[in-house]
């Protein structure tokens, strides 16, 4: 039933390994596979992981850093396989407990594990409490209570239906009884009656007195809402003139729009690029070669200190309590690496972790995934010396997050547009998203970066559903080229955009787009899709199309860091379009994210994590601000500083 079991240490020495009769493959392809994509990744959350046709359930051993896999075929329902990694693991490290306090390489090298018959006879006891039972047989009608009924027991004679009912009159009057017999104190009278007598109305009923007071309640509330007050001659008030707003960096005022003639702010030639020199507000700072790294200021100095202070008081506490001495051994005794951790010792730390992490817009399953991963990779790990259970928790916490966010791969794009230069093809980036997270100004950013490093740009318009999208980035490109006038690249603009006006096929335009800058020496083809909500199935299969046939070399999703629980969903509902609708076997997925709006949220940078787990890709782009500038790429350790800021 199992294909292979394997017992290894996280430094990759394989202790023991059983492999069932009849598989062939080896088992190394599945377990390097695990290690890459969960352990090294920090995605331990979950013990269980899919490589083709295998399912994989893996147990992590801290004490002793080993690691335990099993693995079998995923069309089988095995309900055995967690209690037995179990078993196996408390029997592997009961009988080589000795062997496994002598840490090191060359001690699991020379040291030889026979483990077969014990892990036989486990596999055999589990195989035999797993097996389904056989279901238990319907009883017959003879069997049931129904059949012991007869016609006789159904028939009730006069006697017993007048007791019957004369037991129910019973229980009525002696509940009417019970009613009337409450104590009833005469010196206890009701509110209302105290209050009827002090303002002498004894004779009134209960609803007169109501009116009455509701009569005096609104006499009053009229009184006070209208109050008279002395004709005195008013002095005439000028009217109010609407005053002019003032933009921040809105520039002076130079001249009135004139929309009569086919110019707007200059006249253009007739490829369309702006032959007017740009206002003296658009220049920009230079932006040659790699971009800048997102900064926050770090707080680690004040945390270090809030973590002294809470040990001083927690020492102080036990030594106003036993002593000075008492005191001084017992907090060195809390402080000093002298147990394993538990679960039960992480509980408290982890939930306050876990809402730290929602309250920083990280999703809620993300963030529970995160916490119950530090508890697996910290359960059974002895605490270092001089350290508190909150602390350990922390720094594990704030490792496993730079992990995530370091990619994988790395996406130097620079690099990779200068390789298809050399070989005589443009780089191609495809940009995707729901409505409304800004994939047209983005776009236009990277533009402006890919410029600036001297290459030239190929905008394909590729959104042909919403109005005012073409129009968009044909200002785009003109202020692009005012930046960068044609005569500094031998009157040939720098950018330029392809368009097919409204209602065409996307990916028609984007082959169209290609061909033309394959022709014309582009070296970036720069695609701009229609935003689309994640649920749209038509709009989905159109963007899984327009990847299939023009075959991208980036796809890059563009995503808000405003938004929580969301960025999950359209990011899985995203990807799997993507992989229903292609047409090879191996479908394109995301290649990068792109994130915006991140000037906004202050310190509030869980979509990141959140974005970054579900899928594993990078964060290429971060989008700061509303100028061609103010663009920047990831920093994690800052993003993880800022994320665990109180």
């Amino acid at each position: 039933m199992l294909d292979f079991f394997a017992i290894f240490s996280k430094g990759g020495i394989v202790l023991w390994c059983f492999q069932g009769a009849g598989v062939t493959e080896p088992f190394a392809g599945p377990v390097n596979a695990l290690i890459r994509s969960v352990i090294l990744q920090e995605r331990s959350g979950s013990n269980s992981f899919t490589h083709n046709a295998l399912s994989l359930k893996y147990k992590l051993d801290n004490e002793f850093e080993l690691v335990f896999v099993v693995g079998f075929q995923r069309i089988l329902t095995l309900t055995y396989v967690d209690k037995f990694i179990d078993d196996v693991q408390l029997h592997f490290r009961d009988r080589y407990k000795n062997e496994l306090e002598q840490k090191g390489a060359m001690k699991f090298l020379l040291n030889d594990f026979e483990f077969e018959d014990d892990f036989k006879s486990l596999l055999r006891d589990a195989e035999e409490s797993g097996r389904v039972r056989n279901p238990v047989a319907m009883r017959n009608f003879t069997e049931s209570q129904k059949s012991q009924k007869t016609v006789k027991s159904m028939i009730e004679s006069k006697g017993e239906s007048k007791n019957k009912a004369q037991g129910g009159k019973k229980n009525k009057n002696a509940k009417k009884d019970a009613a009337s017999a409450e104590p009833t104190d005469q010196s206890k009278t009701p509110a209302t009656t105290k209050k009827t007598a002090v303002n002498g109305s004894e004779g009134l009923t209960q609803e007169e007195i109501i009116q009455r007071n509701r009569a005096e309640f609104f006499r009053k509330q009229m009184g006070k809402s209208n109050p008279e007050k002395p004709n005195k001659s008013p002095k005439p008030q000028k009217p109010k003139t609407k005053e002019m707003r003032v933009w921040d960096m809105g520039g002076t005022k130079t001249k009135e729009l004139d929309y009569s003639d086919d110019k707007v702010n200059g006249s253009y030639d007739a490829a369309g690029t702006d032959t007017e020199q740009a206002e003296p507000h658009m220049q920009l700072e230079s932006m040659k070669g790699d971009l800048l790294d997102v900064e926050y200021e770090s707080s680690e100095e004040e945390e270090e200190e809030e973590e002294e202070k809470v040990v001083v008081a927690e020492a102080s506490k036990k030594g106003a309590k036993k002593g000075a001495f008492g005191g001084m051994f017992s907090m060195l005794k809390g402080l000093v690496g002298s147990k394993s951790l538990t679960r039960d010792d992480m509980e408290s730390v982890l939930d306050k972790m876990r809402d730290h992490l929602i309250a920083k817009n990280v999703a809620a399953d993300i963030a529970s995934q995160l916490c119950e991963s530090i508890a697996k990779k910290l359960e059974g790990k002895v605490m270092g010396t001089f350290t508190t259970v909150a602390s350990t928790v922390k720094q594990a916490l704030q490792d496993s997050l730079v992990q995530i966010l370091q990619p994988k791969r790395r996406v130097d794009i620079l690099r990779d547009v200068l390789e298809a230069r050399a070989q005589r093809k443009p780089f191609i980036i495809t940009f995707c998203g729901v409505n409304g997270v800004g994939k047209s100004t983005n776009l236009a950013k990277i533009s402006f970066w890919l410029i600036e490093n001297g290459y030239t740009v190929l905008i394909a318009a590729c959104d042909t559903f919403r109005a005012g999208a073409v129009e968009q980035l044909r200002t785009h490109q003109r202020r692009l080229n005012s930046l960068h006038p044609p005569e500094q690249n031998g009157g040939r603009p720098m950018v330029q955009l392809f368009e097919k006006g409204y209602g065409k096929d996307a990916a028609g335009i984007a082959m169209e787009a290609i061909a033309y800058a394959r022709n014309q020496g582009f070296d970036v083809v720069l695609v701009d899709t229609a935003g689309r909500m994640q649920d749209n199935a038509p709009l989905m299969t159109a963007l899984a199309k327009l990847i299939a046939v023009n075959t991208p070399d980036l796809v890059l999703f563009v995503g808000e860091a405003l938004v929580g629980n969301e960025a999950v969903d359209q990011l899985v509902k995203f990807n799997q379009a993507l992989a229903d609708h292609s047409m090879s076997d191996k479908p394109r997925l995301i290649d990068g994210i792109v994130l915006t709006k991140f000037d906004t949220i202050d310190d509030k940078v869980g979509a990141a994590i959140s974005m970054t787990y579900i899928t594993g890709q990078p964060i290429v782009f971060v989008g700061t601000g509303q100028t061609y500038n103010d663009l920047r790429s990831l920093n994690a350790r800052a993003v993880v500083n800022a994320l665990m800021k109180a």
